[in-house]
Formats: C-alpha cells, sequence, structure tokens
C-alpha cells in the first residue's frame, strides 16, 4: 500500500495551514490516528463524527523551542497501518502552529468521508502514523486535491503521440504524400510539408505566412545552399535528431543560420568549440565570425589568447590577415612570459612572404611592447635586425623603448599601451554556490569563491529563487536543476555563463518536479538523482543530454534501490555514486553506484553514519561525505569512501555542524560552505587539509545559504575580463570624482560610467542605467542602528550611465535608514 505523503516546511509566521483528506472505503467503526513524534513531544488526538463525514484532531507539544531550519530535513509520512484501508488524499482542512514560550504546540485537524456502501464486517479501523523531527516548526503542506467524482473520468495523456505524429508526417514526406511545397537547392527537389517547416523554422514561417510570393507557390528555391546541408536539416524538421560531424559542420552552419533553426546553430557550435586545437582555432574564429556566432567567436579568442604559443606555430598563423594579426598582438590578456615572444611571432609572419608583408613591420611592431623588452634584446635582437634599421618608423618606435629604459625618471610622463605590461590569460577554477534557504526563504542569489584570493564575490542571481537546488557543470556552464521557490516544487532548469555573467531559461525541465535532488555529470550527460517532487520521494533518476537539450524518457537510466531526497552523488572511476539521504521515513547510511555501461544500480558498503541533506565529493581519489543530519540532530562528522577497500574510514569532524552543507573540491582544496548548526544558517567556509588532517575556517559567503547547490567552473580566464575588473568581473570603484561609497564599494558592470558624490541634501538614491543592460547594480552601505555608520554623509547619490548614452531612469527612496544590498 502507498503512503500518504505529507510534506513538512517551516515558517516564521505564527500561522501555517494543512490540507489533506483521506477516502475510507470502509466505515461505522470510529477510526484511531497516531501522530509518532520524539519522545520530547507529547501527542493528544481525538476523533469525531458528522453525518457521513469522521474528524480527527491531533494536538502536539513539545517541551523546547524549535529552530526554523527552512525546507530541508523534514521528511513525513501518514501512512496506514492496515493495509486493506487504501487512503486517498483530496480535500482540505485547518492546522495552526503556536509559538509559545519555550513549548510548541501543532494542531493538526483532518475529515475523513465515507464513500459507499460497503460490508464492514472483518475490517479493521484505520491507523495513520507519521514522523516529525523535533528541531523545527512545521507546516505540513497538502498535496493535490483529487475529487470523489474523479473516479467518474479518466483523464489521458501519451508521451508518445508527438513522435509518433512526426513519424508520421515524415513517412509521408518520402511518399510524397500531402506535400504542399518543394525546395529546389543545389540542383535538387526536397518535398515537404508547410506546417512542419513552419514550426521549426521562423525564416519558413515569415515565408509562409506573410505576404511574400513564395507564400503561394508550390516550389521555392533556396539560393547559395548546400543540397545536402538542406536536407539533413529537414529530416530534422521532422525527426528530431541530427548528427553533426567534421564532414558536414561548414555546409551546416550557414545553412542553419539561414533558415534560422537555432537549435542546429548551437548544435554546431558546440561541436566546433570542442574542436578547437592550436592548430584550427583560428580558422573556426574566422568561420565563427563570419556567421555572427558571438558565443563561439568569444570561446576561439579566449582559447587563441591562452595558446598563443602553440598558434604561432601552426599554419593557420602564417595565412592570418594582417587586421586579424593586429587585433591578436593588441590583446591585453596574450599567454606569453615575455615580449620577446611577441617580437618573434611578428617576425615569422613577416618572414612567410617577406616581400609582401615588409611594409607591414612598422604597424605590427606597434603592438608589440618594445620597452618592456630587456636591453640586452632590444639593442643586440631588435635594434640590430636589417628589416627594422631599413624602416624608419621601426628606429622611431625604438629609439622610444630605449628611452624608456635608460631614463627612468622620465617614466610617468612616458606612459602609453606599449608601456602597460600584458595581463596573461591564468586558467584556474571558481567555486560557485547558488540559491539555497535563508532568513525564512529560498534564495536566488548566486556568488563565487576564488581561491587565488580567497574572495567571494556576487555575481548575477537566477531568474528563480531555488532551495534544495542541485547544480552542475558541463562545458565549463553551471546549471541550476529544480528545488523550491517556498512556494512550489520546481522542475525548471537554468544555466550560467560566467564569460557573461548571464543566466539562461531556455534550457529543457525535468521530466517531474525535484527539490533536494542530487545532480552529478558523468560521460558528458548530466543527471537528477532522487529528490522529492511535492508528493513523494523519488527513486528515479534522468539525464540530460547538453547537445540536444532534452531530458532522457524515464526507463533509460534505471531506478535506485531506494527512494532518496537529501541525496549526496559523486563520480568516481566512471561511476555514479548515490550516497544517504531520507526515504521519506528515516535518514539513509545506505551508498549504491550506477554504472553506465550496463544501465543498472549495485549496493556498496554503507557508511558508518546515517545522513541526509549531507555533502558528498571526490577527493585524491576518494568519496567524502561530510555533515547532515541523522534522526536527532544536524551532524559535524564526516567520512571518506576508498573504492579499492570499498569500505568507509572516518575523517576528522569540521569544525561547524552542518545540514545542507555545500562540499567541492576546487584546485586540489576540498571546501565545505555554509548549511545549518541547529540553531544558524551559515555563512563561513572551511577547507580540509589532508596532511594535518583538520579543517580550518577560511573566511564566509556573502550570504548564509542552508540546502544551495555547488558547482565548480574552470576557466581560462576570469569572466568578464574587461577593463580595470575584479575577479568578479565588477568593477570596484574606490576613488574618482567624489567620494567612494562607505561601507562597501559600488560595484557596476563593464561599460558603465560611474560618480558617486556626497550630499547634505536630496536623499535619494539614484541610478540612470542604460535599458539595454540585464546585469544587476549593486550597491553595499548600512547606516541603520547597530550597523557601521557612514560618517560624514547624510545621503547618497548614484549617477550611473551607460558608454553610449542611452540610459533609462529608476530610483530607490533613501530617506529611511537603510542596512544591506540594493539591488536595481
Amino acid at each position: 500500500m502507498q503512503p500518504m505523503d505529507v510534506d513538512i516546511h517551516s515558517s516564521s509566521s505564527c500561522r501555517n495551514s494543512i490540507a489533506f483528506r483521506t477516502n475510507l472505503l470502509n466505515t461505522g467503526v470510529p477510526s484511531t490516528y497516531n501522530l509518532q513524534l520524539p519522545s520530547s513531544h507529547s501527542t493528544t488526538a481525538t476523533t469525531s463524527r458528522s453525518g457521513e463525514e469522521e474528524s480527527v484532531s491531533l494536538l502536539t507539544e513539545s517541551v523546547s523551542p524549535m529552530p526554523d531550519t527552512g525546507l530541508l530535513g523534514h521528511d513525513s509520512v501518514l501512512q496506514p497501518v492496515d493495509d486493506t484501508i487504501p487512503l486517498i488524499q483530496s480535500a482540505s482542512g485547518p492546522a495552526a502552529t503556536q509559538h509559545s514560550g519555550l513549548s510548541t504546540s501543532v494542531t493538526l485537524e483532518a475529515t475523513l468521508p465515507r464513500c459507499g456502501s460497503f460490508n464492514n464486517a472483518g475490517l479493521v479501523p484505520a491507523s495513520v502514523s507519521g514522523t516529525m523531527p523535533a528541531s523545527s516548526v512545521p507546516t505540513l503542506a497538502s498535496k493535490p486535491q483529487q475529487n470523489q467524482s474523479s473516479c467518474n473520468r479518466l483523464v489521458y495523456s501519451s508521451e508518445r503521440h508527438p513522435q509518433q505524429s512526426l513519424e508520421v508526417m515524415n513517412c509521408l514526406r518520402r511518399n510524397r504524400e500531402l506535400c504542399d511545397v518543394v525546395l529546389l537547392v543545389d540542383g535538387r527537389e526536397v518535398f515537404t510539408h508547410r506546417v512542419v517547416l513552419a514550426s521549426c523554422s521562423a525564416y519558413f514561417r515569415a515565408m509562409f505566412t506573410g505576404e511574400l510570393a513564395e507564400s503561394r507557390q508550390t516550389e521555392v528555391t533556396l539560393y547559395d545552399l548546400d543540397g545536402d546541408a538542406v536536407e539533413t536539416l529537414i529530416d530534422f524538421c521532422y525527426t528530431s535528431q541530427i548528427t553533426v560531424e567534421e564532414s558536414n559542420v561548414q555546409n551546416l552552419l550557414p545553412a542553419a543560420c539561414l533558415l534560422q533553426l537555432t537549435e542546429v546553430q548551437d548544435v554546431c557550435c558546440e561541436f566546433l568549440k570542442r574542436q578547437l586545437d592550436p592548430s584550427n582555432c583560428l580558422g573556426i574564429r574566422a568561420f565563427a565570425d563570419t556567421h555572427a556566432c558571438r558565443g563561439l567567436l568569444r570561446v576561439a579568442d579566449r582559447f587563441t589568447q591562452l595558446n598563443f604559443l602553440d598558434v604561432v606555430e601552426s599554419e593557420e598563423f602564417l595565412l592570418l590577415p594582417v587586421k586579424q594579426l593586429m587585433d591578436i598582438l593588441s590583446s591585453d590578456e596574450l599567454n606569453v612570459r615575455t615580449e620577446e615572444q611577441v617580437y618573434r611571432a611578428v617576425m615569422r609572419w613577416i618572414h612567410h612572404n617577406l616581400s609582401e608583408r615588409r611594409r607591414h613591420l612598422a604597424h605590427l611592431l606597434q603592438h608589440v611592447r618594445l620597452p618592456l623588452l630587456s636591453p640586452k634584446f632590444l639593442v643586440g635582437t631588435v635594434g640590430a635586425d636589417l628589416l627594422v634599421r631599413s624602416d624608419e618608423r621601426c628606429r622611431d618606435l625604438v629609439d622610444e623603448a630605449k628611452n624608456y629604459l635608460l631614463l627612468p625618471q622620465e617614466r610617468p610622463l612616458m606612459q602609453g599601451p606599449r608601456t602597460k605590461p600584458r595581463k596573461p590569460v591564468q586558467s584556474g577554477e571558481l567555486l560557485f554556490a547558488v540559491g539555497g534557504w535563508c532568513s525564512g526563504d529560498a534564495i536566488a542569489s548566486a556568488e563565487h569563491y576564488d581561491p587565488q584570493t580567497h574572495e567571494w564575490h556576487l555575481v548575477a542571481p537566477m531568474h528563480k529563487r531555488r532551495c534544495g537546488v542541485g547544480v552542475g557543470v558541463v562545458n565549463d556552464l553551471l546549471y541550476a536543476v529544480g528545488g523550491h521557490d517556498g512556494q512550489s516544487y520546481l522542475n525548471s532548469v537554468e544555466r550560467y555563463d560566467p564569460h557573461t555573467n548571464q543566466w539562461s531559461s531556455d534550457i529543457a525541465p525535468t521530466s517531474t518536479c525535484r527539490t533536494s535532488v542530487g545532480v552529478a555529470v558523468l560521460n558528458g550527460f548530466m543527471y537528477a538523482v532522487g529528490g522529492q517532487d511535492g508528493v513523494s520521494c523519488l527513486s528515479f533518476v534522468e539525464r540530460y543530454d547538453p547537445v540536444s537539450n532534452k531530458w532522457a524518457k524515464v526507463g533509460i537510466v534505471s531506478s535506485m534501490a531506494s527512494r532518496r531526497l537529501g541525496v549526496g552523488v559523486a563520480v568516481l572511476n566512471g561511476q555514479l555514486y548515490a550516497v544517504g539521504g531520507s526515504d521519506g521515513q528515516q535518514p539513509l547510511s545506505s551508498v549504491e553506484h550506477y554504472d553506465p555501461r550496463v544501465g543498472t544500480w549495485h549496493r556498496v558498503s554503507c557508511m558508518g553514519t546515517r545522513r541526509k541533506h549531507l555533502g558528498v565529493a571526490v577527493y585524491n581519489g576518494l568519496i567524502y561525505a561530510v555533515g547532515g543530519r541523522d534522526e536527532v540532530t544536524e551532524l559535524s562528522s564526516a567520512e571518506c569512501f576508498d573504492p579499492r577497500t570499498r569500505s568507509w574510514s572516518p575523517v576528522v569532524a569540521m569544525t561547524s555542524r552542518r545540514s545542507g552543507v555545500g562540499l567541492a573540491v576546487v584546485n586540489n582544496q576540498l571546501i565545505a560552505i555554509g548549511g545549518f548548526d541547529g540553531a544558524t544558517y551559515l555563512k563561513t567556509v572551511e577547507i580540509y587539509d589532508p596532511d594535518s588532517n583538520c579543517w580550518r575556517l577560511r573566511g564566509s559567503m556573502n550570504s548564509r545559504r542552508l540546502g544551495g547547490g555547488v558547482g565548480v567552473v574552470r576557466l581560462s580566464s576570469s569572466p568578464w575580463n574587461s577593463g580595470n575588473t575584479s575577479s568578479s568581473g565588477l568593477r570596484d570603484v574606490t576613488e574618482g570624482p567624489g567620494k567612494s561609497l562607505p561601507g562597501g564599494p559600488l560595484l557596476v558592470p563593464p561599460g558603465l560610467a560611474i560618480s558617486m558624490t556626497s550630499a547634505t541634501s536630496g536623499p535619494a538614491l539614484t541610478n540612470q542605467l542604460s535599458s539595454s543592460l540585464a546585469s544587476s547594480v549593486i550597491v553595499t552601505a548600512s547606516n541603520s542602528s547597530g550597523c557601521p555608520p557612514i560618517p560624514g554623509i547624510s545621503s547618497l547619490a548614484a549617477s550611473l550611465t551607460s558608454n553610449p548614452g542611452t540610459s533609462a531612469t529608476s530610483s530607490l527612496s533613501a530617506r529611511q535608514p537603510f542596512n544591506g544590498t540594493f539591488l536595481f
């Protein structure tokens, strides 16, 4: 018999509500209900009958205050003891949670209507039991209602219908049946259906629904497109499948761009990103530029900068147009140790076609930072080169560099682009913390930790608030999966690009809502493991293909042996591990792993401690499981699994208890962030030192986070690197006209001009921001009681305008004392 699940949510509100009703298929005898609580609670229950309905009221009291722990850690299941009495949840009834000193009471009322006429002989009264942790002030939230009349109707939704319809239409196309348009391309005829083309392509939709002549023609000619590419794209419209490979990508991408098949464009660009190599990155960059693929262009540029010394040795480098070569040489981010390497690259390009290219030498040397060369190389190599000596403009550049080196006292007056040291692109990792629960609600904020500076920086927030969110990283893009927004369970997915500091919502949703879900990446696929959907704990797993932007149908990936919410997941040696969690009734110590080669789950050794809402990560070939919550309290303990011995061993405990903790490895450091210690939401961070076998506190996040997601992105450079930026990509305005903002910097997206002034009147915080910019402007300050004051400033005024000059104005009143972070 299936249990009736009841979600328990805590809330800062003193009144909450519950909605559930059961349908008893027997009646005539008073029913008894028990709500099983920890020993610190007392429970009383009463039943009453009025006409055809039976009601039950339960009152529970605790002897100690119970802190608000958010949405995590509360797994309550009401289940009949006697399997002969089916329970069907439907209607609603009130409940209240009251706070009074050191005691807490929960009153639960339910109405149980009787249905039909049955012989009661031999039937046992129903008994409902449930569990509720003592560490929370809960609200019992109902599941969707089912009307009693639902037995008289059946609503059916076919998963097969869309695919089957396309298959039939494709068969009709291949048989040239019911086709109403013929595409003439590259000397061939392609029979097809207007409605299918219009549904997939904005190009064809405009052609067939507008006033163009083609809308009335039965034959349409497509010029300058490859016939095979067009047929492949038409196949995609009917089958939703396409194969991109080296032999067809150069024809597919232009055709997809013209026909506005954006999905295929994205797939082609993703394929080319994966093909980037020092020998072809310049060609891919030119291809991306020709077809306005901005994302691919940006990635190719960064790859070229990072691998400049290898790119210089390629054949493509020698064939570069001079303008593109100058663009590369002018970059501040070339990954070179000295300017000698840049000079030698220029001379290699010149000598490849000396007679034609020697006239470009002076223009190219303007982008070589000659004043930063060593005196020996400048005089002995550059100054002695016959090509340089034969060109007056080149000699002037050498003389300028000599003066800079010989007259150090004059250097402040000689600063310019050629005296500015480059800032080479550095590869590295950033740890991102996303969403979570704080101050009684789910949050949307996100931030990243830079292990080089040990600092946390806010980034763009998600579009939705998400607690219990799962996070995975595919191709250095961070995905936030599911969660709970404080009111409802989510199946939506968002994707974050650290290079643009933007979230995208055009990601396919999971097949069901999932919160407290585990997410991991294996063999290029992202797996969503377990969680709960608002009705029950989940055991099934689905996987996401970032190329096709689809989640696999249920059944392709087999279900786990146990239902698991608050599960920790990790990938080790090509296996996906699901560690701990809760089955809805109690925390688990069990562990199982999934082998993608055979598609099945297998049990492995159990942990030494039951844990739900734990942190899990792979570090030095071992799986670490830290924190979480057992049946009684939040945990600080940790343990690790060795796949060679297939056993768990204890690890020294963290400095704090942490349930809903995030755990990740960044730059070979095991880092635990946030969580809940039983009394406080945490923003502290601690790092494990395996040599000394201890945890050390290392700073704090900007936000407290319980049940937030964590992910590590490897970058070829700092994101949003433009101008004088911090590692967060946001300019830190600490000097300039007027006063900088005491109590915190003004952080703005690159491309904005900033002016901060103090004021004695007009107490309003005003923001003029280009309407085309999507990034948030963040002002951090405080002047409320108990917070650091802002000396000498009675009010604030900020003026933000975009460089092009087009701006829109919005304002926020600051007449009352304020504190914290303001987002515009």
